[in-house]
């Protein structure tokens, strides 16, 4: 078994769940991490025993001896850091969502292409019991022709910070680039594109909101100024379409469940229920998932290596399986996220040629960032 070395950027929240996923992982050793904030960066390394300890990130890429770092930063630092990552030689994993901009998530995965390394999105609901089970039951045809699907996520009080937990760079435009859709829509507008077989994009509608009250003095101290409510509706090619709906805070109890409409069947995911008609008669189904992943862990040495993200990651970085292209399925939700905010912006619909023309970098660079002046070699100048 090929060790696999890695280097942190960024040690706050993200990090930790980061830390424990890797520490589950056989050959897998965290040799180098790095904050700016000394006290935050001691008391990680401590907990996890990282020796080596970094308040410059590029001290931390001069190193020889990592096969790839790990970016757990806001997600306009994503694109600048995770270029120079890979421009240092290095192979990138990078938290959700892939950047705050269509545009800069472009940069990233051209650069990837470019510099000739792996670049990895953290896309959890991807992997699992439930993805695999959607997957699988698609994969064998029993929704038949998929027609439409439902991205559905809710959270009745659940901003970050002003509702009382996590960061106040989180409600910030200029370190989020949005909220709820880029802090947790990601996650299942991902999930939906991937299980459908990323459907070209044709166009998109949508609004955002901030209405529901929230307390003062943190609304003050973090600058609120991103959605804690986002809908959408998208049409794909071949005329599938897909209603999207992401929450931070609403007054309602729930929001229902995301779910894939097929001409022979539907899926819900949570939990992995199946609809049909059999002999004119209506079918409901829930799958017994856990028979079926012990079984196909007990059969298959591989299996785990969709586990989750990390492990996946690990076994991609040792060549053992084919990465899942989490770079174009981060890009492609992007385009549909950003389509949402433009639409609301605008007042219309609009098309995925205007969304990729329009969209604007949200990437802090060169003297905005708290690690100093950035220079690139990056082909095109995004970043000069």
């Amino acid at each position: 078994m090929k060790e696999i070395r890695v280097g942190i950027i960024g040690t706050g929240i993200i990090a930790h769940q980061h830390m424990k996923m890797y520490q589950e992982i056989p050959g897998v050793t965290v040799a180098a991490a790095c904050d700016i904030r000394a006290d935050v960066l001691e008391k990680f390394c401590d907990e996890y025993n990282i020796k080596d300890r970094y308040a410059d990130y590029r001290e931390l890429l001069k190193r020889d001896d990592l096969d790839s770092v790990d970016v757990c930063l806001h997600n306009n630092l994503h694109a600048p850091i995770a270029i120079e990552v890979m421009e240092s030689g290095k192979h990138c994993y990078c938290e959700k969502p892939m950047a705050g901009a269509w545009i800069d998530a472009k940069a990233m995965a051209d650069a990837a292409k470019y510099f000739g390394k792996k670049l990895h999105i953290q896309l959890s609901f991807l992997y699992g019991g439930q993805a695999l089970a959607a997957r699988d039951i698609i994969a064998g045809g029993h929704l038949g022709k998929i027609y439409h699907a439902r991205s559905c996520g809710f959270r009745r009080r659940g901003r970050p910070y002003v509702d009382g937990y996590g960061e106040k760079e989180f409600d910030s435009k200029y370190w989020a680039g949005g909220g709820a859709l880029f802090d947790m829509g990601v996650y299942r507008i991902s999930q939906i594109l991937y299980l459908m077989g990323l459907p070209k994009l044709e166009r998109v509608s949508g609004q955002i909101y901030q209405e529901l009250d929230m307390d003062p003095g943190r609304r003050e101290i973090s600058g609120f100024n991103v959605e804690e409510f986002g809908a959408g509706f998208a049409k794909f090619e071949n005329n599938i379409t897909m209603d999207i709906v992401e929450s931070w805070a609403v007054n309602l109890g729930n929001l229902g469940d995301s779910v894939i409409c097929g001409d022979k069947g539907g899926l819900t995911l949570s939990p992995v229920a199946f609809y049909s008609n059999i002999a004119d008669m209506d079918m409901d189904a829930v799958f017994d998932i856990g028979g079926a992943e012990y079984r196909h862990h007990q059969l298959d040495p591989k299996y785990e290596h969709m586990d989750n993200s990390q492990k996946h990651w690990i076994y991609a970085l040792r060549g053992e399986v084919e990465q899942i292209d989490t770079p174009q399925i981060a890009l492609d939700t992007l385009l549909l996220s950003e389509g949402i905010y433009l639409s609301g912006r605008l007042g219309r619909e609009v098309t995925a040629d205007e969304i990729m023309a329009m969209s604007q970098s949200m990437a802090i660079k060169r003297q905005e960032t708290p690690f100093g002046e950035l220079k690139y070699k990056y082909p095109g100048g995004l970043f000069q």
